[in-house]
């Protein structure tokens, strides 16, 4: 991607700013769909194992459009998708999307690194942006993002599938209501053993680092435990892989403050297998084991209540809320403030381990 993405620059082939304007006429044909269509932006694991998969289960969004430098791939997508060779783009005519009626939502799924300047150039193209996570590698990044979206008056949605699942919304309730009074602790732990040594995940130019993936999951976890936000950070980051992980942390240890006084201890890692949430509240507890499953997450209360909502498809639902409202031009469960937030947090992470010392937010 990295090296594809430079001969395009290169070449002068990748263009940096729109070419084309929207159809006026787009706004009144999107109020008159029954589904919106979609396009996928990169087609590596995600969208290939899971979105693609999914989007054949949504009832509100179907899969119209791609966008790839893969040229190999083309051909699969056709056959197995039926998407139109009208609808199918790469990277050098991708501002050209302005004036497609068929396509209604940009999903940006590529490394994080090329996070905002897709999600700009779309929302310049008068789509709607849903842009996978981590939202992108630094602060200033999300800021531009989300002015682009509104400049251009289309919404931006990060995808969080978990907010959309039940279960997640059952422990998240449980803070709103104040059932069992006020947070105390959580423990927020996020994390695999990944083995691999050339994808983004372990280079620091493409946003790798544990933190922007499944350290968001972790932080994810104290945020909406408490339904605050962190006021300070105190953090350790290290590798015990260095050979695969010398350019970003393999680990992360966080504390978190929060402004009612509770405390969160987050763990994150790609050499560790740990997926937990555990919240102390003043006169009982909760936990989730997993929190952050694609096939679903599970718990229990210390009054012996079950959370464990069934969940046919975490990606479909997402792209199914989400869809909902842009077509009912309401709010967005996750906008890219969401993202932001936990970006902010994730930076704060970084410049704590640097200098070892505690970091206010």
């Amino acid at each position: 991607m990295n090296n594809r993405r430079t001969f395009l620059k290169q070449t002068g082939l990748l263009a940096a700013s729109t070419a084309f304007a929207p159809n006026p006429l787009w706004s009144s044909t999107f109020q008159q769909k029954e589904k919106l269509g979609i396009a996928l932006v990169g087609l590596g694991y995600y969208s290939t194992d899971l979105l693609a998969p999914a989007l054949q289960l949504t009832k509100h969004c179907e899969l119209r459009g791609i966008v790839t430098g893969s040229p190999e791939k083309i051909p699969v997508w056709k056959e197995k998708y039926g998407i139109a060779d009208k609808n199918i783009y790469d990277y050098k005519n991708f501002d050209s999307i302005a004036n497609n009626f068929d396509i209604d939502v940009v999903y940006v799924v590529l490394p994080p690194s090329m996070h905002a300047e897709y999600v700009v150039r779309a929302a310049k193209a008068g789509k709607h942006v849903w842009c996978e996570k981590p939202m992108a590698p630094s602060v200033a990044d999300c800021e531009k993002m989300i002015k682009a979206c509104s400049d251009n008056k289309v919404k931006l949605a990060i995808g969080y599938r978990c907010q959309h699942d039940p279960n997640i919304q059952a422990y998240m309730k449980l803070a709103k209501d104040n059932t069992f009074g006020k947070v105390r602790m959580v423990t927020s732990a996020a994390g695999y053993v990944d083995n691999r040594t050339d994808h983004w995940k372990q280079k620091k130019a493409m946003g790798g680092g544990v933190m922007g993936d499944m350290g968001v999951y972790a932080i994810q976890g104290a945020r909406l435990a408490t339904g605050e936000e962190p006021i300070s950070v105190l953090a350790q980051t290290f590798t015990t892989r260095p050979e695969i992980y010398h350019e970003v942390e393999e680990t992360a240890m966080f504390q978190l403050e929060f402004p009612s006084g509770a405390r969160a201890a987050c763990h994150t890692s790609f050499g560790i297998n740990m997926n937990y949430l555990k919240i102390n509240y003043e006169k009982g507890w909760a936990q989730m084991e997993p929190q952050s499953a694609y096939l679903g997450n599970k718990g229990i209360m210390s009054n012996g209540t079950e959370i464990n909502f069934p969940i046919e498809n975490q990606q479909a639902k997402q792209m199914d809320d989400d869809a909902l409202a842009l077509l009912n031009n309401t709010e967005l469960m996750v906008p890219g403030e969401e993202g932001l937030r936990d970006i902010r947090v994730v930076e704060a992470v970084y410049k704590s381990a640097a200098s070892n010392s505690l970091v206010k937010l």
